[in-house]
């Protein structure tokens, strides 16, 4: 080292545990490490040795470190040698720490620890009880002063000086793991007795200090202090009263605990914060006057066991630590009962007390929770501030992998950069491989999911469904319309609205009932209506049958498809990288957004508004139904060639005793009257009236979707008006309608079951309407319309299935096209649309059946726990969509205006975490205010935005490309936007692509390829180093950055000075605990 001996005898030891360095264990050292010795004492100076692991002469030694430098750049090296001799080595608490959370453990996971901290106090100068005062599941809730309230759940702020003492305190104290007891006075008797037989309390005391630790428990849910008789028949009113004979003490203190839990106990709402499996751990402190020295005891139970009111809420006690000291130090012994308290709710130390096998493994957990904290300078930050729970909190997975073998942490919160690859892809698994099989990737499929068939209908079987069933039918059913609206307009009705909502229900409903992704919602797209147009309008041109001419071309796509599904063509799904998954969600989510917009300004100008209204000149304002205008009566009976003839006839069609001026707008222009007046022209308040039912809806939808996180009502109905926020929504701006009593446009449903043109019937014959050769030239349009489903199809497949969506039951891809392509055949022999994934409304479907945790700890945010993965949700949803045509009488009611807003809630929020969109965000923002982005910390701003730029550009070129008759190659532009995310290759490299988009599946081989080289080549020059150095690792070194002159003195309770001046004897013996 650069010092020697007494350099380093005055400077602090810096161990920074394994924050910098990976340690690799061998095989032996993980059977054999329980025998390995982890010292925690620094010694005064470092002795060198050498350590004996492998026996390698000094020239293979440098022949290997000469190997690995010749393998890598002159760039490393120079850096390497510049920090080799500060290169800390792992600590023995650390390496000790890998060994207890890297065990493998057949078991369930350690259960959810509720703590408790009671303090012994005197309720009104009288007798001594104990008083909960704060208590903790994840975050830490006091009694305010006051006594009558929780505070607001707030991160625990530790003075480091309390974690020192505690380390102490479970150093010297009695220790007890995996003690088998069934009582609180069983469990109390054996603490006291080991610590009499271990000398570290007088057998005088026995009493005392049982009396004292079996007193009763007030706990906050009680109000009221009313003592019973037999409290006030007690000889003792104190824990202070030694003169009082022992056995009455005991008599008396075992009255006031019972091992059955009391009413208060099960009538506590807050049990609903913890899960069914919960565990306390109860932390009694407290100061009496008759110890010398403190009484420290940490007690794990070898089965959790119910101590009665000892817990405020019901649930058996794991884990107890007690700490008794002498009078004066009530706030150090406070302190202390709140760090042993955090650190059980810390999920590291948690679980490291589960496992732990002896005091070193609670002494390692101690010194690894001291490597991590962070410590606030007194002058900047007032500790009186209770620090708010974050909304998001950092996984405790990141640090249990570090001692379980997994990667080093990094600075600054950086963690090393998984296969998420800044936010979740898609995971690659057996569904995307190729079989080289025939069928061999829908048998695999099938097989699959055939096991999750039955739960797949009892899953549904929650409010949730019911709330995402009607919200999902109100969006289709509009979908429905629309578009059968539009196709009506582009075939001249050979397809229509009735067609439209009957093939809805036919593939909607066989798609979520048998395919392999039932949570897909399957609709009518963009680009499958342009395709109609042209090919009626071809056929139109070249005198061919419209539907035949389409049910060949629907038979060789379905063909087509199959041949894909047969060849496993799915398994090329893994080259759409979240570049393609977004550029087409939010190609489709913005087109949502636009044709909501664009039918209300349609609807604006069917009912204008009167920007030029004066109030004044409101007697200005009429209109009247006036008798046609004639130049010439004779003309009228006389010129057949204009209009005079017609103006005759109706007029002598009026009804009898009718005049014109009686007459409804609608009457005037059928008789031919005209209308005349300013007021004619304009319709007053709908158009306002609708874009307040627009906006309203939409607004409403997002508020009451965010209500489960707000601050009012009890949590079961904040959670149920989320879930039915959209349906909410609709019915309060329906109510709105109707008491407003405005003429809005509304909902118009097909009333009769019947083909929309009387030219055709519901069944197309294949042959007789055509020449011969058209069924053979139909494969050609049927390639361009293959590739369109497939498409469409596979990326809404992708997006659904993303691993950040959580799904458990596996996907389908295959299985999926399979069954689209039979239903494509359905259809065309029906003369029904074709349908394909919608993705808006598919990722609508997902966020309405999302899972959350439903006990969640104060102040902690629920967790995404997945979706509800389930059939019925879809099976209803479609055919209460085929059923619609008998419901015209309730649907008649819904203004349109309303169903457009549902519209814009959709396309907003399937924009909801799209990293395109945070990006987008940060082109209008200056650094210093942009997020503490992931992506950010690795990748230069400039390349975030040329990333950003391209993407867009893209984006535009595709919107551009929908908007003109060259949509029907919409499917092949979004084919390549793969061929431009490859070429991005060259731009990028793939450590900047592994954090903006997913890596391509061969660039993502070579990087593991390369990531393993680069471990075999640490791991020797580790190895090389560890024997080459002249600082070698010690046992003894602390895992804790204090120096050694005050490591040397032996840490205390209260103040320093004066305790070390009153009692050395005491302090040399005891220190604080």
């Amino acid at each position: 080292m650069i010092g020697g001996k007494n350099k380093m005898e005055d400077e602090a030891v810096l161990d920074r545990g394994a924050s910098f360095l990976k340690h690799v264990c061998d095989e032996e050292e993980v059977e054999g490490h329980h025998t390995v010795y982890i010292g925690v004492h620094v010694p005064k100076s470092y002795r060198r040795r050498r350590r004996h692991r492998r026996r390698t002469s000094h020239k293979d030694r440098k022949e290997k470190v000469t190997e690995n430098a010749s393998d890598r750049s002159d760039a490393e090296n120079t850096e390497e040698a510049s920090n080799s001799i500060l290169k800390p080595l792992i600590s023995p608490a650390a390496e000790r720490i890998r060994f207890i959370l890297g065990e493998e453990d057949d078991g369930p996971a350690p259960p959810q620890l509720f703590t408790e901290l009671d303090e012994l106090l005197s309720v009104d100068g009288q007798e001594m009880e104990w008083k909960e005062t704060a208590r903790w599941i994840k975050f830490e809730e006091k009694v305010e002063k006051g006594g009558e309230r929780w505070s607001k759940p707030h991160v625990a702020t530790l003075s480091l000086h309390s974690l020192f003492e505690l380390r102490t305190c479970i150093e010297k104290g009695t220790i007890l793991l995996d003690l088998e007891a069934n009582s609180l006075l069983q469990i109390v008797e054996m603490i006291i007795d080991s610590q009499i037989e271990n000398g570290l309390l007088k057998a005088d005391l026995k009493d005392m200090v049982l009396f004292t630790l079996l007193r009763k428990h007030r706990h906050q849910t009680k109000k009221s202090n009313l003592r019973t008789l037999a409290d006030i028949g007690k000889t003792v009113s104190s824990a202070s009263s030694p003169s009082t004979p022992h056995r009455n003490l005991t008599s008396s203190s075992m009255n006031d605990i019972s091992d059955k839990p009391d009413k208060d106990q099960l009538k506590n709402k807050f049990m609903k914060k913890l899960p069914r499996d919960a565990e306390a751990s109860n932390v009694l402190v407290g100061e009496v006057d008759f110890l010398d020295t403190p009484f420290v005891a940490f007690v794990r139970l070898q089965q959790a066991v119910m101590l009665g009111a000892l817990t405020e809420v019901p649930v058996p006690t794991r884990f107890l630590f007690i700490l008794l000291g002498p009078k004066g130090k009530g706030k150090s012994y406070h302190e202390i009962g709140r760090a042993i308290a955090t650190l059980m709710s810390d999920e590291v130390f948690h679980d490291i007390a589960y496992k732990a096998k002896d005091r070193q493994d609670l002494l390692a957990g101690i010194d690894e929770f001291l490597d991590e904290v962070i410590v606030l300078p007194p002058g900047e930050w007032d500790p009186a501030i209770r620090i708010e729970p974050p909304k998001t909190l950092p996984s405790s997975d990141k640090r249990k992998n570090i001692y379980a073998g997994g990667e080093n942490p990094q600075m600054n919160g950086d963690t090393p950069h998984d296969g998420g690859h800044g936010g979740g892809g898609h995971a690659i698994g057996d569904e995307l491989k190729k079989t080289g099989r025939f069928c061999g990737g829908l048998i695999l499929d099938i097989k699959r999911k055939a096991p999750f068939f039955a739960s797949d209908f009892y899953d549904a079987i929650h409010i949730q469904s019911l709330s995402a069933i009607l919200f999902i039918y109100l969006g289709t059913v509009t979908n429905a319309i629309t578009f059968g609206g539009l196709l009506g307009d582009a075939t001249e009705n050979m397809q229509g609205v009735l067609e439209s909502f009957l093939g809805t229900a036919v593939s909607g409903a066989v798609f979520c009932l048998l395919a392999g992704q039932p949570l897909t919602i399957l609709s009518s797209t963009g680009p499958v209506l342009v395709f109609e147009r042209l090919l009626f309008n071809f056929s139109k041109d070249n005198q061919f049958d419209y539907l035949e001419f389409r049910l060949w071309i629907g038979l060789w796509s379905a063909f087509f498809c199959l041949v894909l599904v047969a060849t496993d063509a799915s398994f090329l799904v893994k080259y759409f990288t979240r570049f393609t998954e977004e550029g087409f969600s939010s190609l489709i989510s913005f087109i949502f957004i636009y044709d909501a917009f664009k039918k209300m300004i349609k609807l604006a100008h069917y009912y204008p508004i009167n920007s030029d209204y004066k109030v004044d000149y409101v007697t200005q304002y009429e209109c009247m139904c006036m008798a046609p205008t004639l130049v010439n009566g004779s003309e009228m009976y006389n010129d057949p060639v204009d209009g005079s003839s017609s103006w005759f006839y109706n007029y002598t069609d009026l009804p009898l005793n009718t005049t014109w001026s009686s007459l409804s707008k609608k009457e005037c222009l059928k008789y031919g009257g005209e209308l005349v007046g300013k007021a004619c022209e304009y319709v007053p308040d709908i158009t306002l009236m609708s874009f307040i039912l627009f906006f309203g809806t939409y607004t409403c939808s997002m508020v009451l979707k965010k209500f489960k996180t707000s601050p009012f009502f009890p949590t079961t109905v904040r959670k149920l008006i989320s879930d039915f926020a959209i349906i909410l929504a609709i019915l309060i701006f329906c109510c709105v309608d109707a008491l407003v009593g405005v003429d809005t446009p509304k909902l118009i449903v097909p009333t009769e079951f019947k083909p929309t043109s009387p030219l055709r019937g519901w069944f197309v014959p294949p042959f007789g309407g055509n020449p011969w050769w058209v069924y053979l030239a139909s494969a050609l349009p049927a390639l361009l319309v293959t590739i369109l489903l497939f498409m469409d199809q596979q990326i809404t497949a992708v997006i659904v299935n993303r691993k950040e969506h959580k799904l458990k039951k596996g996907a389908g891809y295959h299985l999926d096209l399979f069954w689209v392509a039979i239903l494509m055949a359905v259809c065309s022999f029906m003369g029904l649309p074709w349908y394909v994934a919608a993705t808006v409304i598919s990722i609508a479907h997902i966020d309405s059946l999302k899972m959350e945790t439903e006990t969640s700890a104060p102040g902690e945010q629920p967790k995404f726990l997945g979706v509800r993965e389930q059939r019925v949700t879809g099976v209803c949803v479609f055919l209460l969509t085929g059923l619609s045509v008998f419901m015209s009488p309730i649907l008649k009611f819904i203004p349109m205006p309303v169903l457009y807003g549902v519209f814009l809630y959709m396309g907003v929020a399937s924009l909801n975490g799209v990293q395109f969109m945070d990006r987008l965000q940060l082109l209008l923002m200056p650094a210093k205010h942009q997020p503490d982005l992931i992506y950010l910390r690795h990748v230069p701003l400039r390349k975030v935005h040329l990333f950003t730029f391209i993407q867009l550009l893209c984006l535009a070129l595709l919107w551009i490309l929908k908007s003109t008759v060259a949509a029907i190659i919409f499917p092949v532009m979004i084919l390549a936007l793969v061929a431009v995310r490859k070429a991005m290759d060259y731009a990028f490299s793939q450590h900047e692509l592994s954090f903006l988009d997913d890596v391509i599946p061969e660039k993502d081989k070579k990087k593991k390829e390369d990531e393993k080289k680069k471990k075999k080549k640490k791991r020797g020059s580790l190895d090389s180093d560890v024997e080459d150095s002249d600082y070698q690792s010690n046992e003894n070194v602390p895992s804790i950055k204090i120096p050694l002159d005050m490591m040397e003195q032996e840490p205390f309770l209260g103040d320093k000075a004066s305790d070390r001046e009153k009692d050395p004897a005491f302090l040399e013996r005891y220190t604080s605990c």
